[in-house]
């Protein structure tokens, strides 16, 4: 099973058309026509919010204080709550226009431009510049107002059944609660060029799976978090949008946008690859019993009414670091794990808590890539394991220092 689950000419034509090819660049490549067009843009952006929801835009001036042992990245967030198993967080909503000039409401996590990203209080991506192309959607803005080429169905109902009460996983069934059409995709290219990260939660046809509670007028919504392990501690509080795959996105609650696809990069992972991706690694087949604190995979949040399946990721987002190498995107090219036969026989399963306990596994002969992995060469960063070629748009909230669970 996988989770795919597409007469010579003049001399002065030849002139004619190399200056044209030049000149287009910048819109092909996403890059800005200028820093300073994109910041006008997150003003207006900004500005207009302020003033639909009667809230000060986002300043470090205006922003939550949160406690340094939070650890919070997305500094535009109005609220997170580390609850174990049930984590939220509350954002900023913004209005925007549908393809047929209706209403519809979105949040922004992360941006391609540092200052933008700063401006803006959300994470820092360099990375996204890449994704310009035909995995992204163009927009306009009028006077702060977005206005998409995408749309949402959030009508579907989301649906999983496990496959049997000893297998799980594969499930019989799984259906996202929310789908995009062919024009939608979360990675949306300004007219300046600069990528942002955004996700429609809510128009006419109904509100992300993910939603807890909403408000229209005040602007701002709160969505449920997902626990994760990086660098061997737990909380890596990540939010999941959409995902390119219907397997995933209806395991992760997340939209099935089928355009994300098209973003170019799996088994790329390195800043000076040209990818918008970063490897992590879902476990398939772990440990399914909650009671034993060792529960993590797919099979386990199947097994257990969708609980958080604690995938490993490999570094923090690092909002201080302007460099074009910052290597963070909250595009997730998933490569997917699986323990070996010899690892379930010799009792030898548990949490995997980093890259680093990832790569001793598989040197071990205990972990491996996952059956459903397309046939292909392995990743480097990612222990060596094969592509899912299957993007999980979740980019990272907060990692606080909490005791482990």
């Amino acid at each position: 099973m996988t989770f795919q689950l597409p007469f010579q000419p003049t001399s002065r034509r030849i002139a004619v058309a190399a200056f044209a090819v030049l000149t287009a660049l910048p819109a092909l490549t996403g890059a800005p026509a200028s820093a300073q067009d994109g910041m006008k843009e997150a003003n207006t952006l900004q500005t207009t919010a302020a003033r639909e929801s009667g809230r000060p835009a986002y300043s470090p001036a205006t922003a939550v204080n949160f406690k340094k042992e939070d650890n919070v990245f997305v500094k535009s967030a109005l609220e997170v709550n580390f609850t174990y198993r049930a984590a939220f967080v509350t954002l900023p909503l913004f209005r925007g226009l549908s393809p047929k000039n209706e209403p519809v409401y979105y949040i922004i996590t992360d941006a391609s431009d540092f200052d933008v990203a700063r401006k803006m209080g959300l994470n820092y991506a360099p990375k996204l510049r890449h994704a310009v192309g035909d995995g992204a959607q163009r927009v306009t803005l009028d006077d702060g107002v977005m206005r998409f080429r995408g749309n949402v169905d959030f009508t579907p109902e989301h649906l999983v059944i496990p496959g049997s009460m000893t297998m799980p996983f594969p499930p019989k069934t799984a259906k996202a609660g929310a789908v995009g059409d062919a024009e939608w995709s979360s990675m949306v290219v300004l007219p300046s060029g600069v990528v942002l990260n955004v996700q429609m939660v809510n128009n006419a046809s109904g509100t992300h799976d993910r939603v807890k509670s909403i408000d229209l007028q005040k602007r701002t919504v709160t969505l449920s978090l997902l626990d994760g392990f990086q660098g061997g501690k737990q909380y890596y509080y990540h939010l999941v949008t959409d995902v390119s795959e219907e397997l995933p996105a209806a395991l992760e609650n997340g939209v099935h946008t089928p355009r994300l696809a098209k973003v170019l990069g799996y088994g790329q992972s390195r800043p000076s690859d040209r990818s918008a991706l970063l490897g992590f690694s879902p476990v398939l087949n772990g440990i399914t019993d909650t009671k034993t604190h060792q529960d993590q995979g797919f099979a386990a949040s199947i097994a257990n009414a969708g609980i958080d399946p604690i995938n490993v990721f490999p570094i923090d987002p690092d909002n201080d670091n302007r460099s074009q190498s910052n290597n963070y995107s909250p595009l997730w090219d998933a490569h997917v794990n699986m323990w070996t036969e010899k690892a379930v026989k010799d009792g030898k399963m548990r949490r995997i808590t980093s890259f680093g306990d990832l790569e001793g596994l598989v040197r071990d002969g205990l972990i491996a890539s996952a059956s459903i992995n397309p046939p292909g060469p392995g990743n480097s960063y990612v222990a060596g394991l094969r592509p899912t070629r299957a993007i999980i748009n979740c980019p990272v909230i907060a990692q606080p220092n909490l005791p482990p669970q």
